[in-house]
């Protein structure tokens, strides 16, 4: 099935992968693909509609990202967002000045004029602005069509060449009818039908999987994160046995992982699935190590080693599956290309696998995307919606060096706290939320004896993308169970603090 595909070039600004999402959220797939495509990709990928983002440039700069002219004549329509309204502005002969005033945040705006852009929206709403320059004169067949009191060309357009532009940003919450916006360019000028759905590119692909590797062998390494569970997921209802799944068990995993993953996949779902008990072997290799960058090294460069072994006992395979997803592809190659992935972003892996293909059944889709593809492959919300874990786990979750005590230590505060989370109903509004052992020991009282023992650190994050991130207003009520709990039931632990750092200037993970 050939879905309708809306282009979304990428002029550098930072909300571009959610605009993206945005337009697949209303049911309409969409690339997000270098500007500088040019009008044979263009007409070669046949969009029913282009977006431009936004982007750091101002268009009067010598060095500005530009556009063929052509693009704007193809009889696409074509939407530009803040950088992008500027550059149909400029190309077509319209002006575009510093503005006298820099402008960002919240800001009403009023429509003046109506056009399919504003059907469904009040004549005065609430926007997101984010620029210092404007629009202060639009080409020749556009008309204004929203201004507010500092910024006249709020939005703008060529009705019948379905050519618009807008300063603000519809694709964020700020903007209170941003949704209805690009909806309504979706749906009312680019006449979308919505057929990108989930449930629809699930049984595509178990097809395609199907057709694709017929009685071929395939090996999966196993993580138990929802990219590699889905991945698999798909896999394995498409060939069943012809699929053969490893989940390295190196100890660092969290409270009950291993028999979760286990539970799930292969007595669940009867899933050719074996686990490689090699947690001796790893916790050997990290004995006396506290540099966080050589335990990532060594985690990496063992967990090949296991993999390898077992996939030597396997022998030749036919195809490698890895839980690639679309950021991975566009993080890697900004669209044009993408570097392999390797499981838990291990570099190596594909090269101790004697194989002949990868498959990347989740190439094309968002995070979002992934946990409800999952969903209907029929995977519990327990599974879908695990939290995410780097690859070396539990391991950077320790400062300093990783002992099977200290391991017990975290992995029981760590519990405790997703417990809580959960039963607080608020597992979905956090990105993510994890304990730390801190290398730190501070005096404290229990029962009648002073005791000298673990500082431990919560930390939990709101995101739309990990890359930059804002510490969680989590209820002081829940933060207080959490830490009366931990304090109660881990043994060697005396205090917990709470990690109000956004990203940058920290990074998410402590190590």
């Amino acid at each position: 099935m050939l879905h309708e595909k809306i282009l979304v070039l990428d002029f550098g600004g930072q909300y571009n992968q959610l605009i993206a999402r945005r337009v697949r959220d209303f049911n309409v797939y969409c690339d997000l693909k270098p500007c500088d495509l040019s009008v044979e990709e263009i007409k070669k990928y046949d969009p029913i509609g282009i977006i431009f983002t936004g982007g750091p440039n101002s268009v009067y700069e010598k060095d500005a990202p530009r556009i063929d002219r052509e693009i704007l004549s193809l009889g696409i329509p074509v939407l530009g967002i803040c950088y992008g309204a500027q550059l149909i502005a400029h190309t077509l002969g319209g002006k575009v000045e510093s503005a006298n005033k820099s402008e960002y945040g919240k800001r009403e705006f009023s429509f003046s004029k109506k056009s399919p852009l504003s059907e469904g929206i009040p004549e005065k709403s609430v926007c997101w602005m984010s620029h210092t320059d404007l629009i202060t004169a639009v080409p020749e067949g556009f008309e204004v069509l929203a201004s507010t009191p500092t910024c006249p060309v709020t939005a703008f357009g060529d009705v019948d060449h379905k050519l618009y532009g807008v300063q603000f940003h519809p694709e964020v919450v700020h903007t209170e009818y941003g949704g209805q916006m690009l909806h309504n360019f979706l749906y009312l000028v680019c006449k979308a039908k919505g057929d990108w759905t989930m449930k629809n590119f699930a049984e595509e692909q178990i097809k395609k999987i199907r057709e694709r590797v017929g009685d071929g062998k395939v090996i999966c390494a196993m993580s138990g994160g929802v990219d590699s569970a889905v991945a698999a997921t798909l896999v394995h209802k498409a060939i069943g046995k012809n699929l053969t799944c490893v989940f390295v068990d190196h100890g660092l995993h969290r409270k009950n992982e291993p028999e979760e993953v286990m539970e799930v996949f292969q007595k669940g779902l009867n899933m050719n699935l074996i686990k490689a008990d090699a947690r001796e072997e790893f916790l050997s290799r990290l004995k006396g190590v506290s540099d966080p960058e050589q335990k990532r090294k060594i985690i990496g460069d063992q967990f090949i080693r296991v993999f390898e072994r077992e996939a030597k006992k396997i022998g030749a395979v036919d195809y490698l599956v890895q839980g690639t997803i679309y950021p991975d592809v566009i993080e890697s190659g900004k669209g044009k290309s993408a570097v392999i992935k390797s499981h838990h972003n291990v570099g190596g892996l594909p090269s101790v696998v004697d194989f002949r293909e990868i498959l990347e059944p989740l190439r094309d889709l968002f995070k979002d995307e992934v946990r409800r593809v999952g969903l209907e492959l029929g995977l519990s919300e327990k599974i879908v919606w695990r939290q995410p874990c780097p690859g070396p786990a539990l391991a950077i979750r320790i400062m300093g060096e990783v002992t099977p005590e200290k391991l017990e230590i975290v992995r029981d505060a760590d519990f405790i706290l997703r417990d809580e989370i959960e039963k607080a109903g608020l597992m979905r509004d956090i990105w993510q939320y994890f304990a730390v052992l801190t290398d730190s020991k501070t005096v404290g009282v229990q029962g009648d004896f002073r005791t000298y023992e673990n500082v431990i650190a919560l930390r939990a994050v709101t995101s739309v993308d990990a890359m930059t991130a804002d510490w969680a207003r989590i209820p002081f009520d829940v933060l207080e169970k959490i830490s009366t709990r931990i304090t109660n039931e881990v043994k060697h632990a005396n205090r917990i603090v709470y990690d109000i750092t956004s990203k940058p200037p920290a990074t998410i993970e402590w190590e």
